[in-house]
Order: structure tokens, then C-alpha cells, then sequence
């Protein structure tokens, strides 16, 4: 068998065909099955997207209001899960929370797997952060869309329709982004037909990784540290001296500005009371690519995803250490197309390796 020297990254490896979206990082720009990114959020809320990247594949596809009503069955259903879950999860961070509590959805499980866990995540989420709080879980709203009922399960109350639109078009903007390391494991789970629930939970143990899924709240704190516009130029200075990263900027495919990052921006702006902290985020942000290209002048580096998205969720007074949670909420729809995708068409996912080990 002759084998290919590849990157350890995986950089430029095609693993698989798949019609679910198209990042194209030379020009910027996301494709979701056949929609480019400003398009699905200017038409489509987050049932809307899910709808789409299940059509050809599972239950309620291509059809929003089943897949509202879909969801909307299974957040009831799982509340039933909230005592047992908030009793085995005491002391553990939101994600590891989440973590347990889609272990403890069955395989058995009457309802569809990929509404079951969908329904489930911001149910598990709003019900740990009011036990935080030392409040008592809020029983989910089938009336209500997902973004509607988590704001409102969170916050005791609808917090009205400037901010639910806003945690809509979030939980849409995130739904999918190609074969990125959680979704990737979700497929290699899915190839050894392993079951929906258990590629999601392996998916969600990816997410977990501060590669990965941790970067929005170092951001905030990346913004609270530098404190004013000012002071940026130094402090960006002394991190590039110290080897420090800078979150929110660079993106493993994107070589332009993420897409997604002008989507979230747009989105914060709609909300009331963020117009001095939007504009002071915008100042560091310039600041940001200057010094990057100062520093690093031979590598494409601009912002991404998670600048715009700590703004977002900061201005939804979701706390910082739930930010990876509240993502996993909105890309499990993305998992569980891709999970429709490998076991209808995929075969177990096994590459090789190179071994440079001694030889007997």
C-alpha cells in the first residue's frame, strides 16, 4: 500500500464528500447546502437552518414547523432528565454538566435521536445555570422557538424579541461550519455506527477542548485587560513579546476575515445599550490587525467567529463560562446532519499512520 506524507493536521486532506456546507477560506465566504451564511440568517431562524441540513435525511427535514415541533417536544421530554442530571452534576463547569447529561440519554430512547439531543441541550444548559443561581429549573414553553424558550428558561421571563432574535441568529450562524474537530469526530463516531447520541457526546468532548470551543470568554477578558483604546498598542506589544495569543483572531481556513464575524457584529449592534462597548470592541479589533501584521507580518491572520460572539453573549448576560455550552447548542444540529450524512453513506473512518518508532 503506497501512503501519502501528509501535514499531522490533516491540512488539505479530503476525508469525505459532503452537501452540508462549503467553507471556502480564500474568499471568505460559507456555503450551507447551497446558501451562502448572510442569506439563511436574513430568512431562516435556527429551526429554519437545522430544517435545511436535515432535508434527504431524518424526520422533519426540510419541513421548519415539524422540526419546531420536533424540538419542542423533546425540550419537554428532557426535562423529565433535569432532577437526576442537576443531582450527578454538582460542581462540574456547564460543558462537563451538558457532558453527563447527554451520557445519560439512552439509546433506547423512543424519540428521534436528533430532536431528542437538540431538545435536550438547552434544557440541561438554562436548568445548570439557574442551579447555579440556587434556583429551580424552569419547565421549557412547546409555544416557543429554541432561542425563545432557553432566553426565557434562563432568565425566568421572555426577554423580548430584540434579544431573542439575536440568540436565533446565533444558534443559525454556528449550526455548521465544514468538517471542523468536533463535527470530524462526530462523523469518525457515526462511522462505526456507534449511534447519534454517543457522536454527539464524543462531538461535544471535542468542542470542550480550548482549541476548539474556549475562546469567546478570553476574549472579554483579553477586552477587560487592555481596559481602554488607548492602551492598546502596548498592551499588544508586550503580548506578542510575551508569545501571547490573541484570541478572536486566525482561523485554521478562513485566510480573509470569518464571515461569520461581520453576521455576529451586525447582530450585536441591533441590541440596546451596546453601542460603547461595540465601538470600544471595534477600536481593539483594528488595533488587533495592525499589530498583527506588524508582528507577523507573513501569515494571514484576521478576525474570527469568536470576537463577535463574546460581544453577543455578553450582551445577553450569558456568563463567560457557559459560552462553549451555549455553543454546543446551536452546532448539534450541525453534528447530527453530518451523523444523518456518514452512516447513510460513509465507511468506518480509518486512516493509516507513518510509524517512526525503532525497529525490532
Amino acid at each position: 500500500m503506497l501512503l501519502t506524507r501528509v501535514d499531522s493536521g490533516l491540512d488539505g486532506v479530503i476525508v469525505a464528500d459532503t452537501v452540508m456546507s462549503e467553507v471556502d477560506g480564500e474568499a471568505g465566504r460559507l456555503t450551507v447546502r447551497g446558501h451562502v451564511l448572510e442569506e439563511l440568517i436574513a430568512t431562516r431562524g435556527f429551526e429554519g437552518v437545522a430544517a435545511l441540513l436535515w432535508e434527504g435525511y431524518a424526520q422533519g427535514g426540510g419541513d421548519v414547523a415539524a422540526v419546531r415541533e420536533g424540538m419542542a417536544a423533546a425540550r419537554a421530554h428532557a426535562f423529565a432528565q433535569v432532577p437526576k442530571l442537576l443531582a450527578a452534576t454538582r460542581g462540574l463547569n456547564p460543558v462537563e454538566a451538558l457532558r453527563v447529561g447527554i451520557g445519560m440519554l439512552p439509546d433506547s430512547e423512543k424519540t428521534p435521536h436528533h430532536f431528542l439531543v437538540c431538545g435536550a441541550m438547552p434544557v440541561f444548559l438554562a436548568a445548570l445555570l439557574n442551579a447555579e443561581k440556587g434556583l429551580s429549573p424552569i419547565a421549557p414553553d412547546p409555544q416557543l422557538t429554541t432561542a425563545q424558550d432557553l432566553l426565557r428558561m434562563i432568565r425566568g421571563q421572555r426577554a423580548g424579541e430584540v434579544f431573542e432574535t439575536a440568540l436565533d441568529a446565533y444558534l443559525a450562524t454556528i449550526a455548521d461550519h465544514g468538517f471542523n474537530a468536533s463535527t470530524f469526530t462526530a462523523r469518525v463516531v457515526a462511522s462505526t455506527h456507534a449511534g447519534l447520541i454517543s457522536a454527539v457526546l464524543a462531538a461535544l468532548c471535542a468542542l470542550k477542548g480550548p482549541r476548539h470551543g474556549g475562546a469567546p470568554g478570553p476574549v472579554l477578558d483579553m477586552l477587560d485587560e487592555i481596559g481602554d483604546a488607548s492602551h492598546a498598542e502596548a498592551w499588544f506589544a508586550d503580548a506578542f513579546a510575551k508569545g501571547t495569543r490573541l484570541m478572536g483572531f486566525g482561523h485554521r481556513i478562513y485566510k480573509v476575515r470569518d464571515p461569520r464575524a461581520d453576521v455576529l457584529k451586525r447582530t450585536v449592534a441591533t441590541l440596546p445599550s451596546t453601542a460603547g462597548r461595540l465601538a470600544y470592541a471595534a477600536a481593539i479589533e483594528q488595533g488587533a490587525i495592525a499589530a498583527l501584521r506588524k508582528y507577523k507580518p507573513g501569515q494571514r491572520l484576521d478576525t474570527n467567529v469568536e470576537y463577535y460572539t463574546a460581544l453577543l453573549l455578553e450582551a445577553l448576560d450569558v456568563p463567560r463560562r457557559a459560552f462553549t455550552a451555549l455553543f454546543a447548542v446551536g452546532r448539534t444540529a450541525g453534528w447530527c446532519a453530518h451523523i444523518f450524512e456518514q452512516e447513510k453513506g460513509g465507511r468506518i473512518i480509518r486512516p493509516q499512520s507513518n510509524y517512526v518508532g525503532p525497529r525490532p
